[in-house]
């Protein structure tokens, strides 16, 4: 009796293309709606093992001072010390530990979020990657999506005002959403 082995498929890198990936965040303001904003400033790779991709890893930079909420003043006032402090934490990252199959196409990607120079674990919620395709200029290109929901305090952000008519000024929940195309390097 004899076994055939499954060929291992040796994992590849794939490079974010910051041109064509954005990192956005959505947060209560005086708890009435959502403001939201984004980081365009995102570097990092993916160690992509095609054959399982839960052996795969994936590491996220995001240059804090690329923040952009579409509101010149509110955006000094989130790079200030009051909140992200950017000159003394430049980057937030995000470095994956493990990676679950949750559905198809759907994963679960726990890793280190770090924020203000607070890490944190926190899960992702992942589609993707995509089938992998071939751009006009021959780069083979995959995308993915996730999302995860954080506690702004459990990061050193607890910078608020109370409203008069009672309340807060920002809400405590972050939804964080990541949609990042990776080309093969």
């Amino acid at each position: 009796m004899s076994t055939v082995a499954t060929p291992q498929t040796a994992p590849t890198t794939w490079n974010i293309d910051a041109v064509h990936s954005v990192a956005e965040f959505k947060v209560k303001h005086m708890m009435i709606s959502n403001v939201k904003g984004q980081f365009t400033g995102i570097t990092g790779a993916l160690t992509l093992d095609e054959g399982d991709v839960t052996r795969s890893r994936v590491e996220v930079s995001i240059d804090a001072a690329s923040i952009n909420t579409c509101e010149a003043q509110r955006d000094a006032h989130l790079k200030s010390a009051d909140f992200f402090d950017v000159e003394k934490f430049p980057t937030l990252t995000f470095r994956s530990n493990s990676i679950k199959r949750t559905g198809d196409g759907e994963l679960a990607v726990a890793g280190d979020l770090t924020i203000h120079g607070v890490t944190r674990t926190v899960t992702l919620a992942v589609e993707g990657p995509s089938p992998a395709g071939k751009d006009p200029w021959g780069n083979t290109r995959v995308g993915a999506s996730a999302t995860t929901k954080i506690s702004r305090k459990d990061y050193g952000l607890t910078w608020n005002a109370a409203l008069e008519t009672g309340g807060i000024l920002v809400g405590d929940d972050v939804t964080i959403t990541l949609d990042v195309q990776f080309v093969k390097a």
